[in-house]
């Protein structure tokens, strides 16, 4: 396996897992158990079926429990160590047989994916959780299931492709961010109408 092919599946994987870290497992574990593409021999660590379907049952629980909104945000906040480590975990077991330093880099970037991602999902669920009507909070649900099964097939098929797909969400979160961050600075920094 090249470095692009392991680089994009270890990237797809860890980003998607920082959304729906059940779904990403065992979409891995499926994958591997069934042969949906020819996977390295690593990738047999989630060939298990305790892990598979512990991961089934825990992502039909989270699908349930992301459709209420105080449930939603509980889970959520649980969460916000379960997906960051699950993302490096994922990196580590992943990316194969590298160096000790590789490794520890890789994991620090999957880490880092599973939280930018995690923050993101959690900070837009938790304005739709304020919402009155549910309807938002459900869409935003299916959206991240679809994304994170879509992003975990292509991960599995076109590695590069997934690549791609990580690194242009990460541009629009950092630009999100950054003109949240911008407009609540212009917010605060206006004069009260008291003091003009």
């Amino acid at each position: 396996m090249d470095i692009l092919t392991a680089f994009g599946r270890t990237m797809g994987f860890s980003f998607a897992a920082g959304i729906n870290l059940y779904a990403t497992v065992a979409i891995l574990g499926l994958a591997s158990r069934y042969g949906w593409v020819n996977l390295p021999p690593q990738y047999q660590v989630f060939d298990n079926t305790w892990i598979i379907a512990g991961a089934l049952v825990l992502y039909v629980v989270e699908f349930f429990a992301d459709k209420i909104p105080w449930l939603d945000s509980a889970w959520d906040a649980v969460h916000t160590l379960i997906r960051p480590l699950g993302g490096a975990l994922i990196a580590i077991a992943t990316i194969g047989d590298v160096s000790p330093g590789t490794e520890t880099l890789v994991g620090l970037l999957g880490g880092a994916l599973a939280t930018t991602t995690h923050l993101s999902k959690t900070g837009t669920r938790a304005v739709a959780n304020a919402s009155p009507e549910p309807f938002t909070n459900w869409i935003l649900s299916l959206a991240e299931d679809v994304f994170v099964i879509g992003l975990g097939t292509l991960a599995l098929k076109y590695p590069a492709a997934a690549a791609i797909v990580v690194i242009v969400c990460l541009a629009l979160i950092i630009a999100f961010a950054t003109w949240i961050v911008r407009a609540v600075r212009r917010r605060f920094a206006r004069p009260s109408p008291a003091s003009a």
